[in-house]
């Protein structure tokens, strides 16, 4: 195969500041925001990078990187005898007394890590979203094409165009890039089919020296915000020098025809929540349980999960994702994900709702549609989710149909 000989350097963009994901991202980056019970949302770009071959990876870090950084360095070790590694890099001012302006300022800035590995291939990937994808698949397409610059997409309805930054296609070399419209209000659908459009990922593959020329033009461009999907990928478009590789085209082992071409943008709590509700389906849209792609991660040293009895109550849990550390003694738990050390006491209910390490749920206490992060404690009796207007009073967050509390957030006397 063409790209085993090719040597790749993987980047993963993971400065995300998250604003969207407030307060989930008040004390962390957003690419470190817990997901699924035990893993981070970097966990699954990471994954992905390292499932399909390619073991020399770094992670560019800005913003409250602290957990990030700790969560890479200890999870994400490889062989050194082999030459391979994960490595966070920050932000270092190397150019000047500034801080990252961008995605393609970040690479610019990091330029010293593709001069010191001298890849002929770089893949760039964000770090903040739920999916699968074989990238050498990728890589191969890229190499095959002859394009400087391939960008990863994915179909999604025409109605949701102007939602996305949408690849327009040459309709006689449907994986040529025409055009790159950001949130267009009147696309034209693809050539095979016309009620879809394709949308990035965020995903990209750039001849090394391609990516260097450009990242190094735009630094002195007048204007540019130095986003690789805003200015990077359209001026290789603009040079005809651009592919796109669609997703449904990806062809992951283990994958299902439930969960196949799977793939979520989590910027929102709305939409981080509805992503850990496909979690916790029975027939789950993202299954986390493929052994032949598995999702990497490292979650300390934590017992089995238990569940018990307590005051003459059996536990009772369904559809819900219970991580090691977890004791749920003769509560309710549904439709849920109870992440590492959460106990859920007697009586209690908790229902639709994502709980972060240490969260501990009192008796008789009612949790619903709620997304609590770590080391919450709901009092004996208390009700969260339950009534949207109390719990603005009492100073928590509702948004999209959702009660979120922030990291070590108090419940207040009434």
């Amino acid at each position: 195969m063409t790209s085993k000989r090719s040597k790749v350097l993987a980047i993963v963009l993971a400065g995300g500041e998250g604003k969207r994901l407030m307060p989930l991202t008040a004390d962390r980056a957003k690419p470190a925001v817990p997901f699924a019970g035990i893993y981070r949302l970097i966990d699954f770009a990471l994954s992905n990078v390292v499932n399909s071959g390619y073991l020399r990876v770094v992670v560019l870090t800005q913003y409250k990187s602290h957990s990030l950084d700790r969560h890479v360095t200890q999870t994400w070790r490889m062989s050194t005898l082999l030459g391979n590694y994960v490595t966070p890099v920050p932000a270092q001012q190397r150019l000047g007394k500034h801080w990252y302006l961008g995605s393609g300022d970040a690479i610019f800035q990091s330029l010293n890590l593709i001069r010191d590995e001298q890849p002929d291939i770089v893949v760039v990937v964000g770090a903040d979203h739920v999916y699968r994808m074989d990238f050498s698949q990728m890589v191969e397409q890229h190499l095959d094409s002859g394009a400087a610059c391939t960008v990863a997409a994915i179909r999604q309805p025409i109605s949701l165009a102007d939602q996305f930054g949408v690849i327009d296609v040459e309709p006689e070399s449907p994986t040529r890039i025409r055009e790159f419209l950001e949130k267009p209000s009147d696309p034209e659908g693809l050539p095979d089919s016309p009620g879809e459009v394709l949308a990035s990922m965020g995903n990209y593959v750039f001849d090394a020296d391609a990516l260097v020329e450009a990242v190094t033009r735009d630094a002195t461009t007048d204007g540019s915000k130095h986003d690789m999907g805003g200015d990077i990928v359209p001026a290789f478009v603009r040079r005809a020098q651009a592919g796109v590789y669609d997703y449904k085209d990806n062809v992951v082992p283990g994958a299902t025809d439930r969960d196949r071409g799977y793939w979520r943008d989590v910027g929102t709590l709305g939409s981080y929540f509805e992503a850990h509700m496909d979690v916790v389906a029975p027939l789950p849209v993202f299954n986390l349980y493929n052994f032949s792609w598995p999702i990497f991660t490292s979650y300390g040293p934590q017992p089995p999960a238990k569940l018990v009895q307590a005051n003459g109550r059996p536990a009772e849990v369904d559809e819900a994702v219970l991580s090691p550390g977890v004791v749920v003694s003769g509560g309710t738990v549904r439709q849920s994900v109870l992440s590492p050390a959460v106990s859920v006491a007697a009586g209690a209910t908790v229902e639709r709702a994502v709980l972060m390490n240490g969260v501990r749920v009192g008796e008789g206490a009612i949790v619903r549609n709620a997304i609590l992060d770590k080391n919450v404690v709901v009092p004996p009796g208390a009700e969260i989710g339950v009534d949207p207007v109390a719990d603005e009073k009492r100073g928590f967050q509702v948004e999209d149909g959702l009660t979120v509390l922030g990291k070590d957030q108090q419940f207040p006397d009434d």
